[in-house]
């Protein structure tokens, strides 16, 4: 394999000229950055990334940690960050994992092995003390509320949001109301249920555990909800749903039943994805594509920050949240 002393000699120029012209550096003659890209042709040079990573102190790459990559909330987050990240030079690795608490650990260990610059974790099930304890090796943001000092975060509080749905049923006239969530192990999914939980305790109404439902991310997820609330004796006069595409599905499968919807079953959704308005869906808008550009800023603000930082001083983090908006519609 070609080396760049070896296009030094075929380009009749010095080793710090290859160098700086490889680098795109401005100040070269034109008749030898020519001489040097044609000796780089010639013999078929690629530089060795793993150095160049080593020589500028990054890889340009920072990976994106996802639970499912096909589902449009994430999609949408993404969205902004990869905008940004185009901006920026930078490239993205895409790391689903299924909320697989060791596949979160593989991420954070490319970190600590210096093969990416940076983490941005749309949403994780591990324990912050475990992510916390990887951000010596490069910037970690989240997207969601996170009690740190040493990781940025972007959110919205869906703990509110949720509060405000539930108020607007309560104002409605519903009492009887169920919640659909993806899961209650996250720190979003904790604050959604205890919102819901505290809510139906200001309503002096009992728990109802057959009208609570996790694992609902998609629109056969909201669909199996219907099915199994047809065939309890007492179902919901209401229920609220941590997503837009499982509450699509139960609409879907709602009048599948003859049900009316509001009338027999109310549903509010959350995210205001497009299928929402078509769907006359009542929703929360969260700001997801925002909300990802966000992201992406604070770790390019991260990376600035460790670059021109004195190593006594203490990184300084940065904590965003985004306003949330109530769509109501017939739904509900």
């Amino acid at each position: 394999m070609a080396n760049i002393k070896q296009i030094a000699e075929l380009a009749g120029v010095s080793i710090t000229t290859v160098s700086r012209v490889l680098n795109n550096h401005p100040y070269v003659q034109e008749a030898k950055r020519q001489a040097v890209w044609d000796a780089v042709h010639k013999l078929n040079y690629s530089p060795n990334s793993n150095a160049v990573h080593l020589v500028k102190g990054r890889t340009g790459m920072v990976a994106v940690l996802l639970p499912f990559v096909n589902h449009p909330f994430a999609g949408m987050v993404l969205e902004g960050i990869a905008e940004q990240a185009l901006l920026n030079n930078y490239r993205l690795i895409l790391c689903q994992t299924n909320y697989d608490q060791n596949e979160e650990k593989r991420v954070l260990d490319m970190l600590k092995s210096k093969q990416i610059d940076g983490v941005i974790i749309v949403s994780r099930k591990g324990k912050w003390e475990m992510v916390e304890s990887y951000a010596s090796y490069g910037p970690i943001v989240a997207c969601e509320k996170v009690d740190s000092e040493v990781i940025s975060y972007v959110h919205v509080d869906r703990y509110r949001g949720t509060q405000e749905c539930f108020r607007y049923l309560v104002e409605k006239g519903y009492r009887q109301i169920g919640f659909s969530l993806g899961t209650s192990g996250t720190h979003n999914g904790k604050k959604r249920m205890q919102a819901y939980l505290e809510g139906i305790g200001d309503l002096k109404e009992p728990v109802r555990p057959e009208w609570i439902f996790e694992n609902c991310y998609q629109m056969e997820d909201g669909s199996q909800v219907v099915q199994q609330l047809a065939r309890l004796k007492e179902r919901p006069q209401a229920i609220m749903v941590a997503g837009d595409l499982p509450a699509a599905g139960m609409i879907t499968e709602a009048k599948k039943l003859g049900w009316r919807v509001p009338e027999d079953l109310a549903i509010i959704g959350f995210d205001n994805l497009p299928l929402a308005s078509i769907l006359d869906l009542t929703t929360m808008n969260v700001p997801s594509f925002e909300a990802g550009k966000v992201a992406f800023q604070l770790f390019i603000d991260q990376i600035l920050e460790r670059r021109n930082k004195l190593k006594e001083r203490k990184i300084v983090t940065k904590k965003v949240e985004l306003p949330l908006k109530f769509i109501i519609r017939g739904s509900a």
